[in-house]
């Protein structure tokens, strides 16, 4: 099997944005699958990648965005799937976790080919980073119960063009196989 990455995508997040009221549900109903997840990557020997808009804050690096995100209205939606001390973190700026982030490149270090994608919005940033990944020639994999949604409608479009147009694996996140640890 390809060597595999999760990719928590702007699961650090404040909630200060005209959405969020509509959003919060539905990442509330998504937190168990990225926290199971979280665990089974880090059962394994799968890195774990957080990509994470910089909310205009071109100073911002990660602790800052954690802290913001920890200090925000939902720190209960932000503190079950916070990094650990073995995350990785790009920082972006726009849908796409590789519209002119590092990514790529981190990724090829790693040894990367498979793409296990988790975090919101699934009709928006999900959607295109997905797309992304696969014109890059990644292997994708979205857990359906690790992402979250603002239009439910969309959400669901969005998976089913994942799984066509981009021949993304679309399951729920206990059915994801991630890397078995290396013995050392």
């Amino acid at each position: 099997m390809p060597r595999t990455a999760l990719i928590v995508i702007d699961m650090l997040n404040t909630y200060a944005h005209a959405d969020a009221e509509v959003l919060v549900p539905s990442v509330r109903e998504a937190l168990p699958g990225v926290a199971a997840l979280l665990r089974n990557a880090h059962a394994g020997d799968s890195p774990v990648v957080y990509v994470n808009d910089n909310f205009g804050e071109w100073r911002s690096h990660h602790g800052e965005i954690l802290k913001a995100a920890l200090d925000g209205r939902h720190r209960d939606l932000v503190e079950p799937v916070a990094p650990d001390e073995r995350a990785l973190f790009v920082v972006k700026a726009r849908h796409s976790i590789f519209f002119e982030t590092p990514l790529a490149y981190l990724l090829g270090q790693l040894k990367a080919e498979r793409l296990v994608l988790c975090g919101q919005v699934t009709e928006q940033c999900v959607l295109y980073s997905a797309l992304d990944a696969h014109i890059r020639h990644f292997e994708v994999v979205v857990a359906s119960d690790a992402v979250a949604h603002i239009d439910a409608e969309l959400a669901g479009a969005a998976l089913r063009m994942m799984r066509t147009n981009m021949a993304a694996t679309i399951c729920r996140a206990d059915e994801v196989v991630f890397d078995a640890r290396r013995p050392e």
